[in-house]
């Protein structure tokens, strides 16, 4: 039977010494080793960013140097590849951040959700780093639109909850995602501080990784907030097996 999986993250890429050079950190190299491929085939898709030249080489040769086998998917000007060509034969799928509101009406117009979802079910590691983490659920907050964060709710609702990114390291992220969630405007929904990722196993949340070693007990993590009642409840999830 296979195991669908998205790995949904404020993470995944690491900066070096180097101006402008990224690595993998932990979180991609799990999703690679996940694949059980000897060389994985790994599409970058930058819509959230219009494609943006710079992110896309840096993604490139960051992976590059791993031996996997790199492929991309651009929608601007026009599609570079047919979208259920180029992702149904993926192992992995990375989204890069940016406009998530961009990206998903973008996705829509070309039929690229559609295509998405059936890599996804086909046994394609879906991943993404902030916009590339909301896009995999219902909603969650956005800059989308301003400096003044709102909330898309029009996500592919592949998972059934809402996304929060960046939860530690930008101010209105943490209060909105609880408000949101204590209106009943998302449901139940799980956030990840900068460098760490959730695994998604089907629809369950299986595992907390960091790019790089954290203190499991004060260090970055996920959060499950759920409603009760009129209030918002945070779970603090520690990186390892939920």
């Amino acid at each position: 039977m296979t195991t669908r999986r998205i790995l949904a993250t404020s993470g995944g890429f690491l900066a070096t010494d180097r101006w402008g050079v990224m690595k993998p950190g932990a979180i991609m190299l799990e999703a690679l080793r996940l694949t059980g491929a000897e060389r994985p085939r790994v599409c970058l898709v930058m819509t959230a960013s219009g494609d943006n030249e710079s992110y896309l080489a840096r993604s490139y040769a960051a992976l590059g140097a791993l031996g996997c086998d790199v492929d991309h998917l651009a929608l601007f000007t026009m599609p570079n590849r047919d979208p259920h060509e180029v992702l149904g034969r993926s192992d992995v799928v990375w989204v890069g951040g940016g406009s998530v509101a961009n990206l998903l009406t973008l996705w829509r117009l070309h039929g690229v959700d559609e295509a998405m979802r059936a890599a996804w079910e086909s046994g394609t590691i879906l991943g993404g780093v902030s916009a590339g983490s909301i896009c995999w659920h219902v909603g969650g907050p956005t800059d989308s639109f301003g400096p003044e964060l709102q909330v898309v709710t029009n996500g592919l609702g592949f998972l059934p909850y809402g996304n929060g990114v960046h939860y530690d390291s930008e101010a209105q992220r943490r209060p909105l995602l609880q408000r949101v969630v204590s209106d009943g405007i998302l449901p139940t929904s799980y956030a990840t501080d900068d460098r760490i990722g959730l695994l998604y196993e089907g629809e369950d949340p299986v595992q907390v990784i960091a790019d790089l070693e954290v203190d499991p007990v004060h260090g970055p993590a996920a959060y499950r907030i759920e409603r009760s009642g009129d209030t918002a409840v945070e779970t603090r999830l520690a990186v390892g097996r939920i």
